[in-house]
């Protein structure tokens, strides 16, 4: 019989009170015209109802591809266990799956996207559940929110805090999808499936494998439909003995706002030279002090926000290639892209699914983490999770918690509050009007990075923003370098909300940062690993 449907008949294969899986990452992976159908034959029948879905990361965003949001009905969702969700501007409508959210219409739980795989794993396999210990006194915990996002989560827990071998875990349980929706570029007749045209494959085995061993369906969007036994072993991502349904989508994007791009899919390297390098500006000063964290030969993970540009650093001052960047989305080396674009790498070295490179990110296999912030306290700790004004405005922890759960070195930046009006003159940094918002505050509205337990774990925690940087010690926060221009008990000391020590060696930060030409960047070998 053959797997090939219509989204309209594949969709009418899903019954209520179904859990299903989504592998998506924004518009990267999405399977959007799946969804759009589930979505309609709600509205048009009102069914199926009371739907749990699974997002390890986001199924699509603020920026043209709805993703989640065309299930995002009351009565045909019930739980939604997401990585992350959908986010954008802070003045724009917010998705229709946080009205849900906030609204408290659905229950909503924020898992690290790292562990939502892990549990798809262990269903996968018939095991119960997920020890861990990433996502320990941060708000995953139970001791703080247990991943709840409102109170319909919180009545019903997700995780529990246990005791095993004498040690505090996590655990999770396992997840055991009814239907898994996947994407990928080219599927066979028998449901092979190949990702050619994809900037990543994500977790499609995972989870294809997750509703098989369950009992369930697979449904696969596809873009082309190629005869059966032609595509190559090798290439094959997802076997078609997993697969049950083939729906072709010709128009499908590669991501949001890309219909093709060869270079993000492997096929083509693009030269250096094609790719844009950030204006001189305030953000380029704080990506600028953060490149000169990373020593050559390290590998080195980043995050959305000011840190995306590094690897943009690297290329103006010649230094492409002396870190390799490794992204939650599986690339592996080349150039991370930016704003739609954002988990795509072009020029990578290899994609690596998901799953895996999550496993590599919890156990501390990198070198170092350039990530975000919203708000640091006094403890080190970092919110960059929640926003309790404009919920929408981040897209939850995401793998923010995994990558930085053992990392040996992590990297925080953004600038030193919110909102403040700011320039570069004269190699100088000229504050115009202050923010109105603090960011170092004494206490985060969530813990998503855990300050204190990083000091127990010995990790090496640096804070880089525009007029200075941190470290954090185990006596708090200690500001080691100024930004000419600044006065540290004016500009620092007085807008942060919480003490600060100053470093009684606390040193200028390099002149060069503020001058528009290439500073120099010149990273130093890295120590040999033991």
């Amino acid at each position: 019989m053959s797997k090939i449907r219509t989204s309209e008949e594949a969709v009418a294969l899903i019954r209520d009170g179904a859990t299903i899986a989504v592998n998506s990452s924004s518009g990267l992976g999405c399977p959007d015209a799946l969804l759009a159908a589930l979505g309609q034959r709600f509205a048009t029948t009102g069914a199926p109802r009371d739907l749990t879905a699974i997002h390890p990361i986001a199924a699509g965003d603020m920026f043209g591809t709805l993703g989640v949001d065309h299930i995002a009905k009351e009565g045909l969702l019930a739980r939604i266990i997401g990585g992350s969700f959908p986010s954008g501007p802070t003045k724009a409508e917010p998705p229709l799956i946080w009205q849900l959210i906030t609204g408290d219409k659905v229950a909503a739980w924020n898992v690290p996207s790292g562990i939502v795989f892990d549990m798809l794993r262990e269903g996968a396999a018939k095991r119960p559940g997920v020890l861990t210990k990433v996502g320990l006194e941060t708000f995953v915990d139970p001791a703080l929110e247990g991943s709840a996002m409102n109170a319909r989560a919180r009545a019903e827990p997700l995780v529990e805090r246990v005791a095993f071998k004498g040690e505090d875990w996590l655990y999770f349980p396992a997840l055991r999808p009814d239907v898994a929706i996947i994407r990928a570029t080219t599927a066979d007749e028998h449901g092979n499936l190949t990702f050619e045209h994809e900037a990543a494959t994500l977790g499609a085995m995972e989870m294809a494998l997750a509703a098989h061993n369950s009992g369930g369906i697979v449904i696969a969007q596809v873009k082309r439909i190629a005869k059966g036994g032609t595509l190559r072993p090798q290439a094959v991502v997802v076997p078609g003995i997993l697969v049950d349904v083939i729906v072709e989508v010709p128009d499908q994007l590669q991501t949001t706002a890309t219909l093709y791009d060869p270079a993000i899919s492997g096929e083509i390297f693009r030269p250096l030279e094609s790719f844009e390098l950030p204006a001189f500006d305030v953000a380029k000063v704080i990506a600028r002090r953060v490149a000169m964290e990373l020593k050559a030969g390290w590998a080195v993970n980043i995050g959305f926000g000011v840190s995306a540009n590094v690897p943009r650093i690297f290329i103006e001052e010649g230094c492409h290639g002396a870190v390799t960047w490794v992204i939650e989305q599986g690339p592996v080396g080349g150039v991370p892209l930016l704003a739609f674009k954002f988990g795509c790498a072009a020029n990578a070295e290899a994609f690596v699914a998901s799953p895996h490179q999550f496993c590599y990110f919890q156990a501390g296999g990198f070198d170092c983490s350039l990530l975000s912030f919203l708000e640091i306290d006094r403890q080190g700790s970092v919110n960059v999770s929640r926003l309790a004004a404009t919920p929408h405005r981040t897209a939850g922890a995401g793998g923010f918690v995994d990558i930085t759960a053992r990392a040996k070195r992590i990297v925080f930046s953004g600038t030193f509050n919110a909102a403040a009006r700011m320039r570069i003159e004269d190699g100088r940094l000229v504050i115009d009007q202050e923010g109105k918002v603090a960011k170092i505050v004494e206490q985060v509205d969530q813990v998503s990075f855990a300050g204190p337990r990083a000091i127990r774990q010995g990790q090496q925690v640096t804070y880089v923003t525009e007029r200075c940087v941190m470290r954090l010690t185990a006596d708090g926060l200690v500001v080691t370098e100024v930004a000419p221009g600044v006065d540290i008990r004016r500009d620092i000391l007085e807008q942060a909300r919480a003490p600060l020590i100053v470093a009684p060696d606390v040193a200028a930060m390099p002149a060069a940062l503020f001058e528009p030409e290439p500073f120099g960047l010149a990273p130093e070998p890295a120590d040999a690993r033991c």
